[in-house]
Formats: structure tokens, sequence, C-alpha cells
């Protein structure tokens, strides 16, 4: 039985799941450097180690309206791929949780119809106490075409 681990966190009420293969950071809320004609998800682009590191705002892109920071807001430091490259991206989340081992058996199918959020990176469902959080495949958040608008916005900033 394969056991995958996962980094959890929340969105609003809802909570979510991502991979640790693709977390590399977990950094306190800075101040991002907002990016003129950025898409309306992209919040900026934050110095990270002397890189520019572009910041999407997970919420917004989830459709779950906009981010509201608090002291519990923090940026998760994904690694994700495009076109056989690896990109850092950054992703404002409400709060951060856990991490957990979850059984691959145990893991649901995503809902296929009345689903209020995009379910195309919804990936399966994982139930724990008395909700279920919503397993994301990073590498399917961004479209390959926001990707590279995003990664042009940061190599022009």
């Amino acid at each position: 039985m394969t056991q995958l681990s996962y980094l959890t966190f929340r969105l609003g009420e809802e909570y979510f799941a991502v991979s640790v293969h693709h977390v590399l950071h977990i950094l306190e809320m800075q101040r991002i450097t907002k990016v003129p004609q950025a898409p309306d998800y992209m919040m900026g682009v934050i110095n990270l180690r002397g890189n520019v590191l572009p910041v999407i705002d997970a919420r917004r892109k989830f459709g779950l309206g906009d981010a509201e920071i608090t002291q519990n807001s923090c940026i998760l430091v994904l690694n994700l791929e495009l076109n056989d490259e690896l990109v850092n991206i950054g992703a404002v989340v409400d709060s951060v949780h856990e991490v957990e081992e979850i059984n691959e058996s145990e893991i649901k199918p995503p809902p296929s119809v009345g689903s209020r959020y995009k379910s195309e990176f919804i990936e399966g469902l994982f139930p724990k106490e008395d909700k279920f959080i919503m397993m994301v495949n990073m590498n399917k958040v961004l479209s390959m075409d926001e990707l590279i608008a995003v990664q042009g916005l940061t190599e022009e900033s």
C-alpha cells in the first residue's frame, strides 16, 4: 500500500492538500510587489534569495474570491513542471496545517458535477473527520499558457 505525503492548507472554509514533493518552502507573508498588467489571480512578485518569485492568489485561482491576508496567511513556494522544465511559483494560502500521510486506497475520486471549484486540478478527495480534504494537482492549477505568462512577467520585472 502506497503512503503519500501531502501538506494540507486552508482557503476560506475549505481544506486542500498538495504533494510535499511540490513544496519547497513555506514563507511568512511579506510585501508583494505588484506587476503591471498581470492576470487578476497574480498578486505580484517577491524576492526569494535573490530570485524573482511570482506569487498567485490561490483563493482567486480556485474561484473562492480574493485572499484575505491575516496573521495565518503564508506563501507556499511550489515547484511546478513547465515543458519538462521546473518553475518555482508562490501561492498565498489562508493557513498551512500539517503533513498528512495518506494511503492511496483512501483517496476518493473527485465529484464530476456540481463542484464549486475548477475541478480539473482536483485529483481526489480524502475524508478526514467531518470534512473532505481536496487533493490538488499543482501542475494543473495553472495552465501552460498561464505559467508561461507568469514566467514572462517575472523575467521583465
